[in-house]
This record gives C-alpha cells, sequence and structure tokens, in this order.
C-alpha cells in the first residue's frame, strides 16, 4: 500500500507515527511533536515541520538524538544493530563490506571524531563517494563543537528528507535527484555521433569502479542518463568516449583525405584520437550535470551543460 499525504493528513496520531516515526533515527518523538503541524499542504511542509521539531528540542535530547546514530562501518554495522534504513544506506555505499584495513581506519576516524565532539559523525551517505566522505571526516574534524552540531544536524536533513521521499507520495516533493547525461557531435560532418561507445567510472585515492556502458544513440545521446534515480554522489568520476572506433567506421571525408595525403580512395583514415577521457568532479548532488563532448577525428572540447 502506498503512503500518502492525504492519508497522514487525516489519520489517528497513532497510525501517523507508526507510518513515519521511523523517518529520524530512533526517535518517533520527532512524529509526535510534528503531528501538530497537520494539514501539511506539500511533502516538503511534511519534512520542515518535522526538523522544525528537531531544531526546536532542547540541546540535551539533540545530543541524545545525535548519540542514536550509528557510526560510519563502524562496530554497530558489523554487528548488525543498525536500523534498516542505516543498513541500506551504508550497504549501498559498501560500508558493510570494509576490509579489515579499512575498518581499522573508520574505527581509527570515528574514535577521534568522537572524542572531539562527542557524538558521532554524520553524513548522508547517498550523496556521497567513499572518498568525499573521509575528505569530509577531515574537513569537519576542524569545526568547533558549535559549528559541527550544526553540520550534523544539517546532514539529517538530507538524510531524512530521502527517507520520507522515498516513503511519502503527494505533491510539493522536495527535489533529492541529480542526473548526469552526455552527448556527442561530430564536428567533422556536422552531426550526431552515433554508435559511440561511452564508459563511466567512479576514479577513487586508491582505485576506480565501472558504473555504466553505453553506446550513443541516432541523436548522438544516451538512451537514459548515465546515473539518475536519486542524488549523484559527490566525488570525481571519468567519462571515456571511444571515438578512435567511430571514426574508423566513417566513409572517408574531403577534410581527413586532405589531411592524411598517403590515404587513397575508398581507405579509412587512422583516426588520430582513440579513446577522449574527460574527469570531472560532481559537488551539488541534486543538480543536473550535463558532460558533452564535441569531436572530430583530430581534437576535442567539452563543458558542463545543464
Amino acid at each position: 500500500m502506498t503512503l500518502t499525504l492525504d492519508h497522514l493528513n487525516t489519520c489517528d496520531r497513532d497510525a501517523f507515527v507508526t507510518a513515519v516515526g521511523d523517518i529520524f533515527e530512533h526517535a518517533p518523538w520527532v512524529a509526535e511533536r510534528a503531528i501538530a503541524a497537520r494539514p501539511y499542504p506539500t511533502v516538503t511542509a511534511l519534512h520542515d515541520a518535522m526538523m522544525d521539531v528537531v531544531r526546536s528540542a532542547p540541546r540535551t535530547e539533540q545530543l541524545a538524538f545525535l548519540r542514536g546514530h550509528p557510526e560510519l562501518g563502524g562496530k554497530v554495522s558489523r554487528a548488525g544493530a543498525m536500523t534498516a534504513d542505516s543498513v541500506a544506506e551504508q550497504g549501498g555505499l559498501g560500508l558493510d563490506q570494509l576490509s579489515d584495513e579499512e575498518f581499522a581506519h573508520f574505527e581509527r576516524l570515528n574514535a577521534a571524531y568522537g572524542k572531539k565532539f562527542g557524538f558521532p559523525f554524520i553524513i548522508c551517505v547517498r550523496r556521497h563517494t567513499r572518498d568525499s566522505i573521509l575528505a569530509a571526516f577531515e574537513r569537519r574534524g576542524g569545526n568547533d563543537v558549535d559549528a559541527e552540531f550544526a553540520a550534523a544536524i544539517a546532514e539529517i536533513g538530507f538524510i531524512t528528507r530521502l527517507r520520507l521521499v522515498g516513503k511519502v507520495e503527494g505533491p510539493g516533493k522536495p527535489v533529492t535527484d541529480g542526473w548526469l547525461s552526455t552527448h556527442v557531435l561530430d564536428t567533422a560532418r556536422g552531426v550526431p555521433a552515433a554508435g559511440v561507445r561511452i564508459e563511466l567510472f567512479e576514479v577513487g585515492a586508491s582505485a576506480r569502479s565501472a558504473l555504466a556502458s553505453t553506446v550513443t544513440n541516432a541523436d548522438g545521446r544516451t538512451d537514459k542518463p548515465l546515473l539518475a534515480g536519486g542524488p549523484l554522489r559527490s566525488g570525481t568520476y571519468e567519462l571515456q568516449f571511444h571515438v578512435g572506433a567511430y571514426f574508423a567506421g566513417q566513409r572517408p571525408h574531403p577534410e581527413e583525405r586532405g589531411r592524411s595525403p598517403s590515404v587513397s580512395k575508398g581507405e579509412v583514415a587512422l583516426p588520430y584520437l582513440d579513446v577522449v577521457p574527460i574527469r570531472f568532479s560532481v559537488a551539488e548532488p541534486e543538480s543536473h550535470y550535463h558532460v558533452p563532448l564535441i569531436v572530430s577525428p583530430w581534437s576535442y572540447t567539452t563543458y558542463r551543460g545543464g
């Protein structure tokens, strides 16, 4: 059964808390207090009301709430004692399958952070790569306690917004999804480049992961976005465009024969470019990143579109 905003606006108190009481980690009191703001005109208004409850709670209650969150890749994860949402979120980034060395690294980071701030490091893992989480650990570790307290509450806003949007149907949902797209233009012929193989990789400090592989259609685009269906993860990516095979399969262009005097009539010149790599960073997880390639057999350009 789909949970709708209309239902949440009209159901009794117990049903409301049962429905959305688990959105905030181990804190059904958030839903219990947010019910006073009904009716909510939009899903965004519901989330705003729940965040207002958190922000207006006494500092001691806020601190207890923060302390109820699990560490990233920590002992609670290995013990299987996290909520289902946290298990899915950390598992989506592989934090439930850390090697012993990686686990020890996260344990050191968690211990240093907890000693300084008195609560676990909280971040919306669905908006981050592993590298960007480690960078955030380092960056936020330099905050004072008040600044980091506010940062943790802000991250809880991102976490719960995604959970709520995934659970409740209704008007005025907050923007939670980003997407990555591309297209390839053949400037030598002035046409979209159809049939170009494209591969997408996440580029990490110690490894790279293949995320997608596709081929451009007749419009020089892909049939669907390279990444979609949720926030993009902040981090570094690389697109590889296999243009050498594309140009090798084309009829020789007059300009190509002019640049390659040794190519006789009917032969296909070997293109100068083979695989074009474009490395770029994502810093706005809910945005559209369009990374086109404008290419000839001898040169290429790119830019960030929208």
